[in-house]
C-alpha cells in the first residue's frame, strides 16, 4: 500500500495534453504514456501525476511531463477537470484523485519514457481506439485541442507561439 491508497481527502493529480502538429510526414498526435504503477497498471493516458506541496499547478504539469518523457512543452492552457475515484472489493476509496489537465503544443524532441512510465509515444489523433483509453482521457484531449484552438491566433503555426 502507498501514502496515495486510501486517502482521507482527494489528492491534486496533474495531466498535460501535448499535441504534435501534423507535418508532411505525419499527422496530428497527441502524446501518451504507458503506466508503470496503479491504479492505472499497464494502460495508456496522458502523462501526469501527483501535485507536490509548495507546487504551482503548471510547474507540476511541466515537471511531470519532464519527468515521464524527458519533453519540455511550450505555453500551456488549463483545458479540464477530472474526478477519478477507485473503489476497492469492500466498496472503499481506493484512490481518489481531482486531475487538472493542461494543454500545449509540442515543440521538439522524441518521447522516452521515465519515471513511473514504461512507453511514451506520439499517436495518431486517428488511431486512438488502439490504445483503450480511459473515456474521459477521449473528453480532455478533445477539450484541449478547442482550447488551444481558440487560443491559437489564425496567423500562428501551432507550437510556435
Amino acid at each position: 500500500m502507498t501514502d496515495r491508497e486510501y486517502p482521507t481527502r482527494p489528492l491534486v493529480g496533474i495531466g498535460v495534453v501535448l499535441l504534435r502538429p501534423a507535418t508532411a510526414t505525419a499527422p496530428w498526435a497527441v502524446l501518451l504514456v504507458r503506466r508503470g504503477k496503479p491504479p492505472a497498471m499497464g494502460q495508456w493516458s496522458i502523462p501526469g501525476g501527483a501535485q507536490e506541496l509548495g507546487e504551482t499547478a503548471e510547474h507540476a504539469a511541466r515537471r511531470e511531463l519532464t519527468e515521464e518523457t524527458g519533453l519540455v512543452a511550450g505555453p500551456l492552457t488549463l483545458a479540464a477537470n477530472v474526478d477519478s475515484i477507485h473503489y476497492d472489493a469492500e466498496s472503499r476509496v481506493q484512490y481518489h484523485y481531482t486531475i487538472l489537465d493542461f494543454a500545449g503544443y509540442w515543440q521538439m524532441g522524441a518521447p522516452a519514457p521515465g519515471g513511473d512510465v514504461t512507453d511514451a509515444v506520439f499517436a495518431p489523433l486517428e488511431d486512438l481506439a488502439r490504445y483503450d483509453l480511459w473515456s474521459e482521457a477521449h473528453r480532455v484531449i478533445g477539450l484541449a485541442r478547442r482550447v488551444l484552438s481558440s487560443a491559437c491566433d489564425a496567423t500562428e503555426t501551432p507550437g510556435q507561439n
